[in-house]
């Protein structure tokens, strides 16, 4: 049976701009700081635990993520970790807060050509600053109807969105890279989730598809989003 879709909500980091990329070079040059105290595996999970336990305190985002480093090299160096390794970890989170922004492929022509005709609203985690900066930087700003920076995403966090971007979850879509963030509790609120697999997602967003569900669907990229909405809807 159609849906008339009236909202269509897209995530922000990987979604609509790289993201991860910059996590993974700034992981290497974190392994290369901490070379002659352990080795990279240990180092990497060390740091994955470091981020399970902060996010609660810090949220998600680049600021986390730099105190997270801080932590796990004071760790893994028994509390020795020289004065100039801290300084090049926060040189390397600050390139990361400056680092300019690269639109994904296709991101630019679905949110123009679905602002046309549905209510587009950017749903995103993170921190607020920093999230602000990218939203502006990409260009893409005017065409939102409305933009939420929340601190998680839960059925009950897209349920509110669409409510006050629409009709409510039954006429929305949530779109993005996370299974776990973007689809997954979408769905779960009775929206339409739609999954955008990128290259490199950090292990904490994995989740199971719902493969089973009726709202679930799953485009290779942005490209096939307005053939799919119209699909739905006809």
């Amino acid at each position: 049976m159609p849906v008339k879709l009236q909202t269509i909500g897209f995530d922000a980091d990987d979604t609509l701009w790289q993201n991860e990329t910059f996590f993974h070079i700034t992981q290497a040059r974190f392994a290369a700081l901490l070379a002659d105290f352990t080795e990279r595996d240990h180092l990497m999970d060390r740091l994955l635990q470091a981020e399970k336990r902060n996010i609660g305190h810090y949220g998600f985002g680049i600021k986390g993520f730099m105190l997270s480093m801080i932590e796990t090299a004071i760790e893994v160096t028994d509390r020795k970790v020289p004065a100039s390794v801290i300084s090049e970890i926060l040189a390397a989170g600050q390139d990361m807060l400056g680092h300019p922004i690269h639109l994904l492929p296709h991101a630019q022509e679905a949110v123009e050509t679905l602002a046309n005709s549905h209510r587009i609203v950017l749903i995103t985690k993170g921190d607020l600053l920093d999230q602000e900066r990218k939203l502006a930087q990409s260009g893409l700003g005017d065409l939102f109807h409305g933009v939420e920076i929340v601190s998680h995403k839960t059925p009950a966090i897209y349920a509110s969105a669409f409510a006050r971007h629409g009709t409510g979850p039954e006429s929305a879509m949530m779109v993005g890279n996370s299974m776990k963030s973007d689809v997954v509790p979408a769905i779960e609120a009775g929206a339409f989730g739609t999954h955008v697999p990128h290259g490199l997602t950090w292990e904490l967003e994995h989740a199971d598809a719902p493969d089973t569900h009726p709202r679930f669907r799953e485009i290779p990229d942005l490209s096939a989003l307005p053939a799919l909405i119209e699909e739905i809807e006809s």
